[in-house]
Parts: structure tokens; C-alpha cells; sequence
């Protein structure tokens, strides 16, 4: 369901908030199914609980999962959590614009690469 990258930089626990942040607003968890248990997920990825109990309370704090007291955690059926997520996404191209306007790359050059990219992304999910 979820791998981890041990040679990213970015810390564990990150990398499981952003992995199912994705699964979530996707659809591919659906609103009010189960999130694996702690241990269970914990054990699939060989890391500490700690960490996956890390990334569920992040999860919880912004709204992606909820949880039920002797039963585990679930996925929210909030909406709007996909648009905040389109929403950092375009801030960060907003960085990126920026930052190719400081190094003078042409917007022409710019809107191809992009949609190279966006196609790339299309063919692995093929």
C-alpha cells in the first residue's frame, strides 16, 4: 500500500503522512474504511510504532482520518481536503514560477516543460 525511502531526507513519518494523504483524496481509501492498526503497519514496514502513531496524529490534526475509541483509526469523508491539497500544490508552482522568472526562463519553455512532466506522470500510471 505505502513504501517508505530510506534515502529521502525527508523523515519517515513524512513520508507515511504524504503517502496517505495521497491514497485519501485520490479515492483509493475510501471515506469510513479502516487505516491499518499502529502495529500492523509498523510491522509491514519494519519501523517503529512510534512513527506510524507520529504520522496518524498528523493525519488526525488536519482532518484526513478520525479515530474510534477500541476500534482504530478511519478515513474522513471530508471533501474539502482535496482542494486544500490542489492548493499547495499550486503554491509550490507558484515557487517555481518564481523562481524560473529569477533565472529568466521564457514562459513558452517554461509551460513545455511542464507538460512534459504531466505526461510523463500519464504514461506510469498507465
Amino acid at each position: 500500500m505505502i513504501g517508505i525511502d530510506l534515502q529521502n531526507r525527508k523523515p519517515i513519518y513524512e513520508q507515511v503522512v504524504e503517502r496517505f494523504q495521497t491514497l485519501i483524496v485520490s479515492g483509493v481509501l475510501e471515506p469510513d474504511s479502516q487505516m491499518p492498526s499502529v502495529r500492523s503497519l509498523a510491522m509491514e514496514l519494519s519501523i517503529n510504532p512510534n512513527t506510524i502513531q507520529k504520522a496518524y496524529g498528523v493525519l488526525e490534526q488536519e482532518g484526513y482520518i478520525y479515530p474510534v475509541k477500541g476500534r482504530g483509526n478511519f478515513v474522513s469523508g471530508d471533501k474539502s481536503l482535496k482542494v486544500k491539497k490542489q492548493e499547495s500544490v499550486f503554491r509550490s508552482l507558484q515557487d517555481l514560477v518564481r523562481k524560473g522568472k529569477e533565472l529568466e526562463i521564457p514562459c513558452e519553455i517554461f509551460v513545455e516543460k511542464a507538460r512534459g512532466f504531466y505526461g510523463e506522470g500519464e504514461k506510469k500510471e498507465k
